[in-house]
Protein backbone atom coordinates (compact mmCIF):
# COMPACT_ATOMS: atom_id res chain seq x y z
CA UNK A 1 0.00 0.00 0.00
CA UNK A 2 2.86 2.23 0.97
CA UNK A 3 4.33 1.44 -2.26
CA UNK A 4 1.60 2.10 -4.22
CA UNK A 5 1.06 5.42 -2.55
CA UNK A 6 4.47 6.39 -3.10
CA UNK A 7 4.07 5.00 -7.30
CA UNK A 8 0.60 7.08 -7.31
CA UNK A 9 2.65 10.05 -5.86
CA UNK A 10 5.06 10.19 -8.05
CA UNK A 11 2.97 10.00 -11.12
CA UNK A 12 1.43 12.72 -9.76
CA UNK A 13 4.52 14.96 -9.60
CA UNK A 14 5.85 14.06 -13.05
CA UNK A 15 2.10 14.70 -14.40
CA UNK A 16 2.30 18.37 -13.00
CA UNK A 17 6.04 18.62 -13.57
CA UNK A 18 4.95 17.91 -17.36
CA UNK A 19 1.72 20.63 -16.79
CA UNK A 20 4.34 22.99 -15.63
CA UNK A 21 6.37 22.35 -18.72
CA UNK A 22 3.91 22.96 -21.18
CA UNK A 23 2.84 25.56 -19.88
CA UNK A 24 6.37 27.39 -19.69
CA UNK A 25 6.42 26.25 -23.20
CA UNK A 26 2.67 27.91 -23.94
CA UNK A 27 4.21 31.03 -22.72
CA UNK A 28 7.74 31.43 -24.03
CA UNK A 29 5.75 30.60 -27.32
CA UNK A 30 3.18 33.55 -26.47
CA UNK A 31 5.87 35.69 -26.10
CA UNK A 32 7.68 34.85 -28.83
CA UNK A 33 4.81 35.71 -30.64
CA UNK A 34 4.08 39.22 -28.77
CA UNK A 35 7.80 40.50 -29.62
CA UNK A 36 6.99 39.34 -33.38
CA UNK A 37 3.94 41.35 -33.78
CA UNK A 38 5.15 44.53 -31.45
CA UNK A 39 8.48 44.72 -33.74
CA UNK A 40 6.26 44.06 -36.64
CA UNK A 41 3.52 46.97 -35.44
CA UNK A 42 6.59 49.50 -34.61
CA UNK A 43 8.14 48.64 -38.03
CA UNK A 44 5.03 49.53 -39.79
CA UNK A 45 3.76 52.90 -37.35
CA UNK A 46 7.94 54.01 -38.43
CA UNK A 47 6.71 53.46 -42.22
CA UNK A 48 3.39 55.55 -41.85
CA UNK A 49 5.71 58.47 -40.32
CA UNK A 50 7.97 58.49 -42.48
CA UNK A 51 5.26 58.75 -45.28
CA UNK A 52 3.30 60.90 -43.39
CA UNK A 53 6.85 63.15 -43.42
CA UNK A 54 7.27 62.36 -47.48
CA UNK A 55 3.81 63.37 -47.73
CA UNK A 56 4.02 66.85 -45.71
CA UNK A 57 7.25 68.01 -47.61
CA UNK A 58 5.80 67.41 -51.05
CA UNK A 59 2.91 69.52 -49.80
CA UNK A 60 5.64 72.12 -48.85
CA UNK A 61 7.61 72.12 -52.07
CA UNK A 62 4.21 72.20 -54.16
CA UNK A 63 3.15 75.22 -51.76
CA UNK A 64 6.76 76.95 -51.81
CA UNK A 65 6.15 76.60 -55.59
CA UNK A 66 2.77 77.91 -56.29
CA UNK A 67 3.96 80.69 -53.85
CA UNK A 68 7.05 81.68 -55.58
CA UNK A 69 4.77 81.51 -59.26
CA UNK A 70 2.18 83.73 -57.77
CA UNK A 71 4.56 86.52 -56.83
CA UNK A 72 6.43 86.21 -60.44
CA UNK A 73 2.90 86.71 -62.04
CA UNK A 74 2.25 89.12 -59.52
CA UNK A 75 5.57 90.88 -60.45
CA UNK A 76 5.06 90.73 -63.97
CA UNK A 77 1.37 92.40 -63.82
CA UNK A 78 2.74 95.19 -61.51
CA UNK A 79 4.94 96.03 -64.37
CA UNK A 80 2.49 95.73 -66.61
CA UNK A 81 0.58 98.09 -64.98
CA UNK A 82 2.61 100.66 -64.64
CA UNK A 83 3.02 100.62 -68.78
CA UNK A 84 -0.26 100.87 -69.53
CA UNK A 85 -1.84 103.99 -69.89
CA UNK A 86 -5.11 104.95 -67.43
CA UNK A 87 -8.00 104.77 -68.79
CA UNK A 88 -9.76 108.56 -69.11
CA UNK A 89 -11.95 109.45 -66.08
CA UNK A 90 -15.20 110.72 -66.09
CA UNK A 91 -15.34 110.72 -70.01
CA UNK A 92 -12.21 113.44 -70.34
CA UNK A 93 -8.63 113.13 -70.18
CA UNK A 94 -7.13 113.53 -67.08
CA UNK A 95 -10.46 113.61 -65.14
CA UNK A 96 -10.47 117.39 -66.25
CA UNK A 97 -12.89 118.75 -69.04
CA UNK A 98 -10.95 120.80 -72.08
CA UNK A 99 -13.52 123.06 -73.07
CA UNK A 100 -16.44 124.56 -72.02
CA UNK A 101 -19.51 122.53 -71.92
CA UNK A 102 -22.76 124.08 -71.85
CA UNK A 103 -26.05 122.85 -71.33
CA UNK A 104 -29.36 123.40 -73.70
CA UNK A 105 -32.48 122.91 -72.72
CA UNK A 106 -35.67 123.51 -74.89
CA UNK A 107 -37.23 126.53 -73.48
CA UNK A 108 -41.32 126.94 -75.37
Amino acid sequence: ERRERKRKLSKEMAEKATRELEKMQLKEKADIKYKEWLEKKRAEEAEKMKKEKEKEKERMAELQEKRTRSEKIFKEWLQNARNKPQPALNGFPNGRSTGLYVQYTNRK
